[in-house]
């Protein structure tokens, strides 16, 4: 008896999940099929997540056309995903369907510290939820990206090359005992992995990789939809990668790692150089030249500026030269880029698609797509509420 109480478990837990991540909702027969249960056990399973009020049934009742399909609840409970970048902070509360209701982004300097920036998220928390008539014991579960290698098991960051204040500050202890809400932390580049994959370009697919170019460059790696960690939580950390030995150093102390090539600091830099020397740029209006940020080089980019485009085609030359050994290693189907950076579109996107073509092994750049994040700048912070979303459905799951 207590066996097949633990096996109905388990299956209620993945009906749960297929649920949640079809697009669309999912009938009962597929839910079936995909379960490889009988029509009467999914019947059952679903019973007890209709009386958790997790799910619910939407579709044509009568009319033949269309059959009901189960999907999440909206209404059951709201969760919050927060990504820490170097420089920003972005917060969306969303419900339990994942559909964000209310989203704020507010400057944020990672190097102020956690003593700093963990009561400025408390208090964009408190204000998010004041706005919507929310209290604080409404919501079920927390996400949060932060930039640096994570610990996942211990809810903290190790040896973090950008934000080194931050390293082995109980992060998550922290913020539970302020909010007294269950908590998730995360590297930023996993949850914008896991972001697109369940809701943006990379949805579904078997094999992601997704890489995001701000201040820093970092890879989350998905295989059937589950986060790659590694051993110690720093794989995808390909802004390690060594691409130039004598080029200049890094935040992590070695010489010509991508991130130092071809980062947010790197794109300014390069921009600032070039300003000095030749002038011959819409960047050059900016005064002083040392004001130059890689916003100003993006934005110049993509109006046409010809210095803007050349640095931005010369960092995707960069990326795509790391991600060809990712490509090599990993082989996956999809290679999804995001961060600010991505907002060139194809002026990055070619270089990097050429690279790989040309730097990688012909089996496995052929079955690649390389692709612009959909979702944008929500990646992370998207990826941060799926998080939030798996412990609060979850749990709801297991009490009922």
């Amino acid at each position: 008896m207590f066996q097949e109480l633990n096996v109905k478990n388990i299956n209620k837990h993945m009906a749960l999940d297929l649920v949640r991540f079809s697009m669309g909702g999912i009938a009962r027969v597929d839910l079936a099929r995909e379960l490889n249960l009988t029509r009467a056990a999914v019947t059952s399973i679903v019973k007890d997540l209709k009386d958790a009020d997790l799910l619910r049934e939407v579709g044509a009742q009568n009319s033949g056309r269309k059959p009901v399909v189960l999907e999440i609840n909206p209404s059951r409970g709201w969760v919050i995903g927060v990504d820490l970048g170097a420089t920003h902070m972005t917060l969306i509360l969303a419900d339990f369907a994942g559909q964000v209701i209310r989203e704020v982004e507010t400057p944020l300097d990672i190097d102020d510290g956690p003593n700093i920036c963990l009561p400025h998220v408390i208090n964009q928390i408190k204000q998010v939820l004041n706005t919507t008539g929310l209290e604080l014991s409404q919501i079920s579960a927390i996400g949060l990206g932060v930039p640096g290698p994570v610990v996942a098991d211990l809810g903290l960051v190790s040896f973090p090359p950008i934000m080194p204040t931050w390293d082995n500050f109980p992060i998550r202890d922290y913020l539970m005992e302020q909010l007294g809400i269950p908590i998730v932390l995360g590297n930023d580049a996993e949850l914008g992995a896991l972001g697109e994959w369940a809701y943006g370009a990379g949805r579904g697919e078997k094999v992601l990789a997704y890489i995001k170019i701000g201040t820093g460059i970092g890879a989350g790696l998905l295989i059937e939809g589950k986060i790659f960690r590694g051993v110690t939580g720093t794989a995808g950390e390909i802004g390690h990668i060594v691409i130039d030995k004598d080029g200049p150093i890094c935040t992590c102390g070695n010489h010509g790692c991508l991130e130092s090539i071809a980062g947010g600091r790197a794109i300014a830099r390069h921009a600032q150089d070039y300003v000095r020397k030749f002038q011959r740029s819409r960047l050059a209006e900016i005064k002083p030249i040392d004001r130059i940020k890689a916003g100003d080089v993006i934005a110049a980019a993509r109006r046409g500026d010809l210095v803007a485009q050349m640095i931005i085609k010369e960092v995707g030359e960069s990326v795509g030269t790391a991600l060809s050994s990712v490509v090599n290693l990993f082989n996956p189907s999809m290679i999804v880029i995001g961060g600010q950076v991505s907002q060139c579109g194809d002026l990055l996107l070619e270089p990097i698609r050429q690279s790989v073509r040309e730097k990688s092994l012909k089996v496995a750049s052929r079955n690649v797509r390389i692709a612009a994040a959909f979702l944008g700048r929500r990646s992370s912070s998207m990826g941060a509420v799926v998080e939030a979303l798996s412990i609060a459905l979850h749990q709801f799951a297991e009490d009922n």
